[in-house]
């Protein structure tokens, strides 16, 4: 096995990015290790990627899973990872091969318990477009790890194995956000000693409400905790505090990272009317800009250099931030950090994508626009089909659209809209498209889908 270590991913903008994520010496560019890929970007280091296909070409193999989910696919070499939860509450972790789609483990993690009371603002309830199965694996090649909507963080080695598990509820308390958990875990660290998967947890203050286990008026804490890969055993705890109140307070947003100018590497948080960064190794707070109020947020943060782009909850602003003047003290941002605001046609749940110094995003019910990254300048804007969950993808000068109905609209990029074509899968599509060794994966409700030649 070969050593693992720690390096930047190379991105294809015209903005230098320098993100970080445990990969080992035998890493390809064609895996898709995480949520939103390798650098959490979105954007695949990849040539040759389809750009037609339907149900009767351009299909390399379909899949029927045995449940349903919206985690993306996790892809290492031959091995593709899903999570799913089945009609009568089964929590699976799944490993189909690459070559043909055949399953090769399938491991029961758990139950689906997420304590839910319909009248009762105090606990969850999933909302119909997602379940328990919607956070993303994560994997360094070696260890694959889960996270469901109950709480269950379990890792995995890729023979099936389990090699330790948790419950994040039973360990801080029951899970308060109002639509369901939903963040995907990340990892750090470039040793197998050091090497942490951390997850975050962003969810109604629950003031005025009533505890369903004590009877009493209750807070539930927002927090970031980190485990050892290797054990399970925690390794540190944070709790995140915002002044956002009710709803405002839940995100289902997941972490991303980026090299500092003092050469650390910080984490970067979206939610709770909050954008804020934490050391990675020790759980501290690094800075913060508060003040954006926008409400529940689902859209994550994208990092490209010393800027984060990113977007206020429902349907809020985008925002440019830039980060060269960030401290390392727990300290707030000043206003001049914030570069622009867009406030037209932002995305609700579809986190954005920036490419060679554009942004592209949709909104929910299908208004995709270009903007330039330095100005925040329109540089189109366009409905295309449908209404939209998954985020758009990227690879070879290419964006991939796809739609709630299975519509994959292919975009070229540029300042111009250019659209290559529009393709068509008899499924519904609310997971987000990965892509790895020349081929997309596409998750629909009842069958994964492998694109190619």
């Amino acid at each position: 096995m070969p050593k693992f270590y720690f390096r930047p991913i190379s991105v294809i903008t015209g903005l230098s990015v320098v993100v970080f994520i445990c990969l080992s010496g035998a890493t390809r560019a064609d895996n898709w290790p995480q949520w939103r890929g390798p650098a959490g970007t979105g954007i695949a280091d990849e040539v040759g990627l389809p750009t037609e296909w339907s149900e009767s070409k351009g299909i390399v193999w379909k899949a029927a899973t045995p449940a349903w989910g919206c985690s993306t696919p996790t892809i290492w070499n031959d091995a593709i990872f899903l999570t799913s939860q089945t009609d009568d509450g089964k929590l699976l972790a799944l490993r189909l091969n690459a070559t043909d789609g055949k399953t090769v483990w399938t491991t029961e993690i758990g139950q689906a318990d997420t304590r839910r009371e319909a009248e009762k603002r105090s606990v969850q309830k999933f909302h119909k477009l997602h379940n328990n199965a919607s956070p993303s694996p994560v994997t360094d090649g070696r260890t694959v790890v889960v996270h469901f909507g109950n709480g269950d963080l379990a890792a995995l080695d890729f023979a099936g194995k389990m090699l330790w598990k948790r419950n994040l509820q039973d360990d801080y308390g029951p899970y308060s956000i109002w639509w369901g958990h939903a963040n995907s875990p990340v990892l750090f660290g470039d040793t197998d000693a050091d090497r942490i998967v951390i997850s975050v947890c962003m969810q109604d203050t629950l003031e005025g409400a009533a505890s369903a286990e004590a009877g009493t008026t209750k807070k539930a804490l927002s927090y970031v905790v980190a485990h050892e890969l290797a054990t399970g055993k925690v390794r540190w705890y944070t709790p995140r505090t915002t002044v956002a109140q009710a709803e405002e307070c839940d995100s289902y947003t997941t972490p991303v990272f980026r090299k500092a100018a003092d050469g650390t590497t910080e984490m970067i948080i979206m939610g709770g009317n909050q954008l804020d960064a934490y050391d990675p190794a020790t759980g501290k707070l690094r800075w913060f800009l508060g003040g954006l109020i926008g409400g529940r947020t689902i859209t994550g943060p994208v990092v490209v250099s010393d800027h984060v782009y990113t977007t206020r909850g429902m349907r809020g602003e985008l925002l440019s931030v830039r980060l060269a003047n960030a401290s390392a003290g727990g300290k707030e941002l000043a206003t001049e950090a914030v570069l622009f605001r867009h406030k037209e046609s932002t995305p609700d749940s579809v986190t954005p994508l920036v490419l060679n110094g554009r942004i592209y995003t949709v909104t929910d019910n299908g208004i995709a626009q270009c903007l330039d990254a330095k100005t925040g300048a329109e540089l189109w804007k366009e409905r295309m089909p449908g209404d939209y969950k998954a985020s758009p993808i990227a690879a070879s000068g290419k964006i991939y659209f796809l739609n709630k109905a299975g519509l994959c609209t292919v975009l070229a990029d540029g300042p111009e809209l250019n659209k290559v074509s529009e393709n068509q899968l008899d499924e519904e599509t609310l997971a987000s498209p990965a892509a790895a060794g020349g081929r997309i994966y596409i998750r629909g409700r009842e069958f994964l889908y492998c694109l190619g030649k």
